[in-house]
């Protein structure tokens, strides 16, 4: 959803086997938790490659879905992978987003919230785009703790390379944690706010299962991955296997952690 420090949001076939797979399942946590009624209008603010649309509609039995992104990439890859009749795809800016006001019933943000520059707007859209006693909500991974596939990479490649740091989303993202979450949403004027912590299990059947979404090049880790020459990649890759929880039948076992967040529009007195 940005630029900034060489991120690149652009392929969707790059994209599912890094994260869009273990976010589908966050997606279902999350849309279950928000209890939305059926039959409702769904905005889905970055909605990537259309993972949290398709949830939606399959789980909340909506009467439309839209899903709005800036990236010309995303909208393409989710409206040839989302058939449903009942989801449209379109590009836009979370900052300005192109709807009326209070026309949805729910307006929900996956994985997004921390690549929008200016999250204080993104938020006050949402919080536009709905109407009185509709759902505002968003998940984002919790980089600096239990988002465990993440949280390998990174510590390997800060013990190799001081200047990774700069990569760790965990410090580029101070956003991505429950303390400055309920804020956001509480000061653009929702009610109820709430945030938890949602977590799945993200289970590699090898090591290559695990290594090879860091070879394409989307999102800032697989970016500053194949930034790197062959030889500082070979390394990299081999202090990551070695700090890996490898099972004896090769398989790993970590868990993805996601901080949800949700709140009310309020309806007028």
């Amino acid at each position: 959803m940005a630029a900034e420090r060489g991120d690149v949001w652009a392929s969707g076939d790059a994209y599912e086997p890094y994260v869009g797979r273990w976010s589908r399942l966050v997606a279902r946590e999350f849309v279950s938790w928000l209890g939305a009624p059926r039959d409702g209008e769904w905005l889905d603010v970055g909605c990537g490659t259309g993972a949290l649309c398709e949830v939606i509609l399959q789980t909340a039995s909506p009467r439309c879905v839209t899903g709005i992104d800036p990236s010309e990439g995303f909208v393409a890859f989710a409206r040839h992978k989302v058939t449903d009749g009942r989801a449209r795809f379109q590009l836009g800016d979370a900052q300005a987003l192109p709807v009326p006001n209070a026309s949805f019933d729910a307006t929900v943000a996956g994985l997004v919230i921390n690549f929008v520059p200016d999250q204080n707007k993104a938020a006050a859209e949402m919080t536009r785009a709905t109407r009185p006693g509709g759902v505002v909500a968003g998940y984002v991974w919790d980089y600096a703790g239990e988002m465990q596939m993440m949280r390998q990479f990174c510590d390997a490649a800060v013990a190799l390379d001081t200047a990774a740091i700069a990569l760790d989303e965990g410090r580029r993202f101070p956003i991505c944690r429950p303390e400055p979450l309920a804020p956001l949403f509480r000061g653009v004027g929702l009610d109820g706010v709430q945030v938890r912590p949602i977590d799945v299990p993200t289970v590699f059947k090898d090591f290559d299962d695990y290594w090879s979404p860091f070879l394409g090049g989307q999102a800032p880790a697989p970016g500053y991955c194949m930034s790197l020459p062959e030889d500082r990649r070979i390394t990299l890759r081999e202090r990551i296997r070695g700090n890996l929880p490898i099972r004896s039948d090769g398989t790993i076992h970590l868990i993805a952690r996601a901080w949800g967040v949700r709140g009310t529009r309020p309806r007028p007195p």
